[in-house]
């Protein structure tokens, strides 16, 4: 399959100016040999597209999202808990929100906020050059190229801030005058960005309308409207500025005005039939597994990892303890649900057993390993499977299965969401009901879909139900984090997850119901566990042929790590800016939210 994250000989020319913007400022000055190829590069579409390519190059560096980024944003949440948390390491405070500028684990200079900049840099390069000697127009290959250079640039500008907060803006080129830049005001890049997207979606194909846009590992038009959607909302939620938690200031960033492009967009790729649910959700994640690419479907793009790197499986896949028969990377399991998201689904909800693994894969005897049992609060995030592969891994430290960056079943979600806002919850009803027929088996959808949604009259009712059907969607994929800043649910709800694990642990409340035994056999495989007591109320011995084991008490150290004891989550909404950073920005960056 064709993998990107590589870097092009193309693209070697016109890198000469990264490099040398970081070491020389001088030279900035200067007419650089490689600048001179730009009108050669950027009027070919075949060099132009090495060019676009590189600038995912930096993804894969080994600090950068590959290892950093990835494996460590998104934690603790309600629904996701990271396992180093409770670890006396210093990623642990990445995760309780309790990381300082001096993080031995992020505090390199050839991180990932580096390598987002360096992406930044060289789609803005891509963009200068396209629109300086290409002539994109729409329906062309170099319109295409620069509407792919300008989302590219908008993913990485929108992970900064979600990240960070307040960031450098660069939107041009380096020049000796900009190579050192204070802190903008976000809202300043989010109108940019949403601009950016706005000229983007004119230029870039529909998936499968052009060779171009046949895989996911390309951008079409349905995932930048998409992305446009969802940063729309984030910049129209709370989040935490300088001054506190809010919303943006800005009259251009208001909810009226971001929910209605959003949901513009939304509809727009809705009704183009562009993209659509899988119809069974453990389907989707099957193929994800066997890293079907093909565009058009449930995903709208992922980060196209090549074979030799990438961490997804590697960091969360259900864990295997040895090379066996599924893998030869005994790895996985660094995460994974809180043991309170299995009984919080609905018991018919097929997502459930598909998010949620109570097992893992044991030290294998000549090859050949059985699942096994965990304790009750060590669960895996079961939509990453080594399992589901249709190949081997091999390697020790990376898996090569690509990062979903956005999948279709969060247009319809940002569509019920912008509808209850704007126009009621009976506009937000088909979107809602239409995640729910997928998750739930037929012969309920009278109950568990049509009553459930028609029972939503009111906004505040409408819009906690889409709260839960993004914890029941998107466990395991690590967008929570943000979609709870935004809706100024972080500390909240963090601290109802402490209060469920505790009740879960001591069986009280909602949770008096769960049994403390499980029991297990194994099927005629003698690799797959039949398991009985996972469900509320199954609490009999089904029978001398099954093996018993405690479900019993949670740690209270992991309950504690959700987040740290005497920490506000909302206070540490963003990661500190890391000292090597500060230290080599000639005095202008500065850290806020008391770092």
């Amino acid at each position: 399959m064709e993998k990107r994250i590589i870097i092009l000989g193309l693209f070697i020319a016109v890198n000469c100016l990264f490099t040398s913007c970081q070491n020389d400022g001088d030279f900035l000055d200067t007419e650089a040999e490689s600048s001179l190829d730009e009108s050669v590069i950027f009027s070919n579409p075949d060099l132009a597209k090495g060019a676009i390519d590189g600038i995912l190059e930096p993804m894969g560096q080994t600090d950068s999202y590959r290892g950093r980024f990835i494996p460590y944003y998104g934690f603790n949440t309600d629904t996701e808990y990271n396992y180093s948390s409770s670890s006396t390491s210093s990623r642990s405070g990445l995760f309780h929100y309790d990381a300082t500028p001096t993080n031995s684990d992020m505090n390199r200079d050839r991180n990932v906020w580096a390598m987002m900049y360096q992406g930044i840099e060289r789609a803005n390069i891509c963009i200068r050059g396209l629109r300086t000697y290409g002539n994109p127009e729409p329906g062309s290959d170099l319109g295409q190229l620069l509407g792919e250079a300008l989302t590219l640039r908008a993913v990485y500008y929108a992970d900064l801030v979600k990240t960070w907060g307040d960031v450098p803006a660069r939107f041009e080129p380096i020049t000796s005058e900009t190579i050192y830049l204070p802190k903008s005001n976000r809202d300043i890049i989010y109108k940019q960005i949403l601009s950016d997207l706005g000229d983007a979606t004119d230029l870039v194909a529909w998936p499968n309308e052009s060779a171009y846009t046949s895989s996911v590992e390309r951008i079409n038009k349905a995932f930048v409207k998409s992305l446009r959607a969802r940063i729309a909302m984030v910049a129209a939620g709370f989040q935490q500025y300088p001054d506190g938690v809010r919303r943006s200031n800005d009259p251009e960033l208001s909810v009226q005005d971001m929910y209605t492009l959003a949901l513009n967009e939304a509809e727009d790729v809705i009704a183009s039939g562009k993209a659509h649910l899988n119809p069974s959700f453990e389907g989707f994640w099957r193929s994800y597994n066997q890293e079907k690419l093909t565009a058009g479907v449930e995903s709208l793009w992922e980060i196209p990892f090549a074979a030799g790197r990438g961490r997804v499986l590697f960091s969360f896949a259900v864990r295997h303890r040895g090379a066996d028969q599924h893998t030869e990377q005994p790895r996985g399991g660094s995460a994974g649900p809180l043991a309170t998201v299995f009984y919080d689904y609905d018991k018919d909800d097929t997502r459930r057993d598909v998010t949620c693994v109570p097992y893992e894969y044991g030290n294998p005897i000549d090859g050949f390993a059985q699942q096994e049992l965990t304790n009750i609060d060590s669960w895996y995030f079961g939509k990453y499977r080594y399992e589901w592969m249709d190949r081997i891994v091999t390697s020790t430290n990376d898996d090569g299965v690509n990062k979903i960056y956005m999948r279709y079943a969060e247009v319809l979600l940002i569509a019920a969401e912008a509808s209850n806002e704007l126009k009621g919850p009976t506009a937000a009803a088909p979107y809602l009901k239409e995640i729910r027929m997928r998750a739930f088996p037929s012969a309920v959808h009278a109950e568990k879909v049509d009553n459930y949604v028609s029972n939503l009259t009111s906004k505040s009712g409408m819009l906690d139900a889409i709260i839960k059907e993004n914890k029941f969607e998107f466990t395991g994929e690590m967008e929570r984090k943000q979609q709870l800043i935004r809706w100024n649910l972080l500390g909240e709800n963090l601290a109802e997850a402490k209060e469920k694990m505790t009740n879960l642990s001591n069986r009280t409340g909602e949770y008096a119901d769960v049994p403390t035994t499980l029991y297990y056999k194994y099927q005629e495989d003698g690799e797959t566990l039949d398991i009985y007591g996972l469900e509320r109320g199954e609490d009999q011995n089904p029978g001398p042929e099954y093996s018993a084991k405690s479900w019993d008490v949670i740690e209270e150290a992991d309950i504690d790590f959700i987040f740290k004891p005497g920490l506000d989550p909302d206070n540490r909404q963003l990661w500190p800016i890391w000292q090597v950073f500060i230290d080599g920005s000639n005095g202008l960056l500065v850290n806020d939210y008391g770092y």
